[in-house]
C-alpha cells in the first residue's frame, strides 16, 4: 500500500498494490501494523457498511457524527466510480472547511481515509456504483450531522449534474458564520 497525503492534514488516498497472475490478482486492504507505522493510525474499525447506488450523478452526504462518537473512516469502491469528497471541520485547522475530492473506483482500487472532525459524501460517476466502509465509532442517530452537498460556503465542484439527492440530504442547514463541528 502507498499512502498519498491530501491537501487536507491527515487524510490520504491509499493506493492498493495488487500481485496479479493468470487467474486475476490478491491486495491488501488492511494492515494494522502498516497503518500504525506509515499514518499513525491504531484505533479499531468497529463497523463496515456498503453501500450500493443505482444513479449516476447521484450525492450522497455531507455526513459526519459529533463529538463523543467522531470517526475514523476508510471508503472504497468495489464497483463502478465515484468523486469521494471530504470536508476538514477542524476549526483549528488552516484548512477549516476546504474540501478535497477525488476518484475512487473499481478500476483504480484506491482508498480514502478520512480522520475524526471532517464530513464525508461522493458523486456517483457510474451507474451501480458500490462502496464500502470502514468506521472506528458505532453508527449513532443522534450524533449524526450533515452539510448541505451544494452549500455555496463549501463550493465543492462536483464534476457531473446532481441526479439525485435525499430528502435528508437536501435539508442539511447552510453553514453559518459560527459554526463549530
Amino acid at each position: 500500500m502507498k499512502f498519498d497525503p491530501t491537501l487536507l492534514k491527515g487524510s490520504y488516498l491509499i493506493e492498493l498494490s495488487p500481485i496479479a497472475d493468470e487467474r486475476g490478482w490478491f491486495a491488501r486492504t488492511y494492515c494494522r501494523d502498516t497503518f500504525k507505522k506509515e499514518i499513525g493510525h491504531d484505533k479499531e474499525w468497529v463497523q463496515m457498511n456498503h453501500s450500493f447506488t443505482v444513479n449516476k450523478g447521484a450525492v450522497r452526504g455531507m455526513h459526519f457524527q459529533v463529538s463523543p462518537y467522531e470517526e475514523i473512516k476508510m471508503v472504497r469502491c468495489i464497483a463502478g466510480a465515484v468523486f469521494d469528497v471530504i470536508v476538514d471541520l477542524r476549526t483549528d485547522s488552516d484548512t477549516f472547511l476546504k474540501w478535497f475530492g477525488a476518484e475512487l473506483s473499481a478500476e483504480n482500487k484506491r482508498m480514502m481515509y478520512i480522520p475524526e472532525g471532517f464530513a464525508h459524501g461522493f458523486q456517483t460517476l457510474s451507474e451501480n456504483a458500490e462502496l464500502v466502509y470502514n468506521h472506528t465509532q458505532n453508527y449513532q442517530p443522534s450524533a449524526e450531522r450533515g452539510l448541505l452537498y451544494n452549500d455555496p460556503a463549501l463550493n465543492i465542484e462536483w464534476p457531473l449534474a446532481v441526479t439525485d439527492v435525499s430528502q435528508r440530504d437536501k435539508n442539511h442547514p447552510l453553514i453559518r458564520s459560527d459554526f463549530k463541528f
